[in-house]
Parts: C-alpha cells; sequence; structure tokens
C-alpha cells in the first residue's frame, strides 16, 4: 500500500507543459480481463477500439497510435499494477479500462489523480457516476443500473406482478439490483447476490422454482452469463418462468449458449439492426474481418476510439496541453453508431435503451432482433449527485 501511495504522490505532479511539442505518436493503455473465466469479453473489446484505429489508417486525430495492452486478470492488485505502468513507464496519454466495475474502481483514483484521461469502455459503477465522478473519467458504455432500469421498465409496462432476481455479489451486481428496484414496482419474491466464482446454479434454480415468480430479472457477465443460462435452460424453467436479463446476452454469449436462449429478451443501448450510416460501417467492416456481428462489447470500445478520434482532430493532433485534450475529449464530434452520443454532467452517456429479443432465425439458430426503445434518451439516476456542471 505504501508503494502504491508514493508512486500516487508523483503521478499527482506528472502534466505535460502546454508548450511542448506536439506528440508524434498516441498511447493508450489498454486494461481488460483477457484470461480466465472472466476472459470472454476482454478480446473483444480490444478488438472494437483496434477496429476504429484500422478504419482511420491506424491513427486517431491524424497521429500513429500505439495501444499497450495489460490483462488485469480480474484481480484488482493486478490492475493497480498495470495502471501505474502506464502512467510512470510507459507514460500513455490515455488509459482504456475495459474489464469488471471492481477493477476499474480499483485504479480511477490512480488515473484521474494524475490528471490522465481514463475512459471506460465496460464497466459503470455508480460511484463513478455519482459523489465520486471526475473530470478525467470518462464513459462510453453505461452507467450500470442504467440497463437494469430499463429491464425493470420493460417488466413494469408488461404488467408483470413477481420477479425474482439473480447477480454477482460484486459493485456491478448491487448496482443492477438497485436500478431494478427503481424502475420496477411489483413485488420482488426473492433476491440473491451469488459468489463470483460460482459456476454450479442449481440451488438458486431450486429456489426459483420453488419461489415461482411471474419473471426472473438475471446479471452474469462474460463466462458466468453461458453457464447461468445453459443451466437455467437445462432446469425447464426456462418453459414456465420467462427470463429477462441485463448485460448478460449480447452476440459473443449468444454464440457460445445456442438455442437455448431463444425466446429470452434483455435490454441495451445499441443493436446491430440500427439504422444509421456509422452502425452499418462499423457492423459492415467487423462482418468483413470476423464473420459474425459485433457485440455490445467491441461497439463500446469502437466508440471510445471514435471519441479521441474526434477530440484530437478538434485540437489538430496537438494533445499537449492536458486540460484542453480533456475538454475536447468532453465535447468531442463524432459520428456515433448508436445515431447520437453526449456525455451527461458525470461523463457517462445519454442515450437510448432497446428490448432486444433472441428468436429463432431462418436456419433454427439463436438471432438477436433489436425491438422498441424501452428508455428515451436516459441519463443515469446519479447525475445530480455529482458536482460537475
Amino acid at each position: 500500500m505504501l508503494r502504491h501511495a508514493l508512486a500516487l504522490t508523483c503521478l499527482i505532479g506528472l502534466t505535460t507543459p502546454s508548450g511542448a511539442e506536439p506528440s508524434a505518436e498516441f498511447k493508450i493503455g489498454f486494461l481488460a480481463t483477457m484470461s480466465g473465466q472472466g476472459g470472454v469479453t476482454g478480446p473483444k473489446t480490444r478488438d472494437g477500439l483496434q477496429m476504429a484505429i484500422d478504419l482511420n489508417g491506424g491513427k486517431l486525430g491524424g497521429l500513429p497510435t500505439r495501444v499497450i495492452i495489460e490483462d488485469d486478470q480480474e484481480k484488482p492488485e493486478i490492475a493497480r499494477q498495470a495502471a501505474e505502468k502506464f502512467l510512470l513507464s510507459d507514460k500513455v496519454d490515455v488509459v482504456i479500462a475495459a474489464g469488471f466495475s471492481n477493477m476499474l474502481l480499483a485504479i480511477a483514483p490512480m488515473v484521474t489523480r494524475a490528471n490522465t484521461i481514463l475512459i471506460s469502455a465496460n464497466g459503470g459503477p455508480s460511484q463513478l457516476a455519482g459523489k465520486d465522478c471526475s473530470p478525467w473519467y470518462f464513459n462510453t458504455s453505461w452507467q450500470t443500473d442504467t440497463y437494469a432500469e430499463a429491464a425493470g421498465a420493460y417488466l413494469q409496462q408488461q404488467g408483470v406482478k413477481t420477479v425474482y432476481m439473480l447477480a454477482p455479489n460484486y459493485a456491478a451486481g448491487r448496482d443492477v439490483m438497485t436500478g431494478f428496484r427503481r424502475t420496477y414496482k411489483g413485488e420482488i419474491v426473492g433476491a440473491k447476490l451469488t459468489p463470483m466464482a460460482q459456476l454450479d446454479y442449481s440451488a438458486e434454480l431450486a429456489e426459483l422454482r420453488a419461489a415461482r415468480p411471474g419473471a426472473l430479472f438475471a446479471f452474469y457477465p462474460g463466462g458466468l452469463a453461458i453457464q447461468f443460462i445453459k443451466q437455467f435452460a437445462q432446469s425447464g424453467l426456462a418453459d414456465t418462468i420467462p427470463l429477462t436479463t441485463a448485460h448478460t446476452l449480447d452476440s459473443t454469449a449468444l454464440q457460445a449458449i445456442g438455442p437455448a436462449a431463444i425466446g429470452q429478451v434483455y435490454t441495451s443501448f445499441w443493436g446491430a439492426e440500427l439504422d444509421n450510416p456509422a452502425n452499418k460501417k462499423f457492423v459492415t467492416a467487423w462482418k468483413a474481418k470476423y464473420g459474425v456481428e459485433p457485440s455490445e462489447f467491441s461497439t463500446q470500445a469502437y466508440e471510445a476510439g471514435l471519441l479521441l478520434d474526434g477530440a484530437i482532430r478538434e485540437l489538430g493532433g496537438d494533445i499537449s496541453n492536458k486540460e484542453k485534450f480533456r475538454q475536447a475529449v468532453e465535447h468531442a464530434n463524432f459520428d456515433s453508431v448508436r445515431g447520437h452520443f453526449r456525455f451527461a454532467n458525470d461523463h457517462y452517456p445519454i442515450q437510448n435503451h432497446y428490448l432486444i429479443r433472441v428468436v429463432k432465425g431462418e436456419t433454427g439458430q439463436a438471432e438477436l432482433k433489436l425491438g422498441e426503445v424501452v428508455l428515451h434518451d436516459y441519463a443515469n439516476s446519479y447525475t445530480a449527485e455529482c458536482p460537475l456542471k
């Protein structure tokens, strides 16, 4: 702890003089969970960022761009060591974090107090949206509660009277349950937070069967999603208890889960069918390279790249003044795959949330179908707690 405290003291004073020469290279420190049970989404976010760079000729904002990748291994101490390396040794211009919320919370104080831009391309903890917001922190994905708020609003609109909730016991899991309760006004007949390392849900499914709710709301990220949804389908409960999820299903998980997911619904800020030029360009490029549709995780990191590209272009490639660069990121103009993009005062996106249905395609395989807008032009519920204006 002492070593980290001393490093942080040094980092706080790390600023680039406003009169320095424009950078010849733009360096990004990219931190995500790339291995282990949680390493399903990390490579997708890495590839999404790289797609933004590739489509701009290997540059962002006209600057040759290098991405330095570190695996946080889903361990906060490893995440802090990686962030320290980015700032002290690699001297990156920006840190992009695309792991779990607890990894983001582990590094945020160190990075933002060093007056270095930190962009989350995945996790969206409530702490960084509310009282602990920072002018140096930005998010190109979502605030964690908002997916759950959209799911709660959807089930409320459907007239569902009773719901059972399941989520893993960490920062995002607790945020999700809080968000769902904010918009769903029916009866919660059961709510359980399961250990992050748990892979067998037979006990929870037995409790769910006994509770007999009108619907199940669940959040399980990454590899946990694959395990949970397969077991839910195998239990036979999918035939009697509708499942609505948040941060769980997407094209990545669907490839591993397959037909077991058909009939389920989830909420999301994005779908591959969104009809705008920027999204069509992204989806077409992704399919051409990988042969499948992009995932939400890829999209979030792709937008982080576009955000930076817009900010650097606004400054004519001169990012030597950190404060001017930060302000340019805050107001960056770019063509978003969402159709529009703007930040709330806490630097989280204001965006639509859609219902996504898992349907049987013409080949009999599970496919994603973009549905209606559940929450329109929606900011998160913590903006009033953030002192930024």
